[in-house]
């Protein structure tokens, strides 16, 4: 299970997927690849993509999944799974240009619909561990949503823009269950054996 510093690492590694698919030639024109802030619209990039993080989600189709178990012994608070909801927006002077990055980005991370734990944490590494993957996948705004988010904003233009959805992180706890804390840890399970009395007998 991820730290939380899953969320981070995850908007970091899309970035980062798109980067090693990147070759300026394809374009005739230097491309930014980059996550942005609510704030970064104010001064975008002239050619490029962004990934704007707008909403964090619990996933409501995996269950909850218990806490592992530390070194120390005692189960860790339940993990939280979510969901993360971005945007990658497509920045460039003319039409041609935006429409054909925008062909290229949606054809990489459809090559890589799978990221497994070596690239997500390339940028921060420890923060999945080595049998976990992200799924990304397109999803759906609709166009009241999506133009709403732009007028939030504040650009007062829209730009191409592709939603996607990460799915699932499990955030994990570094806490111990409160009923376990201290608790020593279980060393070692003492079975009894007996004979249950007959009815009517006493014990």
């Amino acid at each position: 299970m991820a730290d939380y510093r899953a969320v981070s690492a995850t908007c970091e590694a899309v970035i980062s997927l798109l980067r090693k698919s990147y070759r300026p030639e394809d374009f005739n024109n230097e491309l930014e690849l980059r996550v942005f802030t609510s704030r970064d619209f104010a001064s975008p990039m002239a050619n490029g993509v962004s990934l704007f993080l707008y909403r964090i989600f619990p996933n409501g189709v995996h269950r909850t999944p218990a806490g592992r178990i530390g070194i120390d012994g005692r189960r860790r608070l339940s993990a939280l799974p979510v969901d993360l909801h971005f945007l990658l927006t497509v920045w460039g002077r003319e039409a041609s240009l935006q429409h054909t990055v925008a062909g290229w980005m949606m054809r990489t991370l459809e090559d890589t619909p799978i990221l497994p734990s070596g690239v997500v944490n390339a940028i921060t590494p420890g923060v999945f561990r080595s049998d976990e993957t992200v799924e990304l996948s397109l999803t759906e705004l609709s166009n009241e949503d999506l133009l709403r988010l732009w007028e939030v904003l504040g650009l007062g233009v829209y730009q191409l823009s592709v939603p996607y959805v990460a799915r699932v992180l499990h955030l994990e706890s570094e806490e111990p269950r409160l009923a376990e804390e201290g608790a020593a840890p279980v060393q070692e399970r003492v079975q009894r054996q007996g004979i249950l009395p007959a009815a009517g007998e006493e014990a």
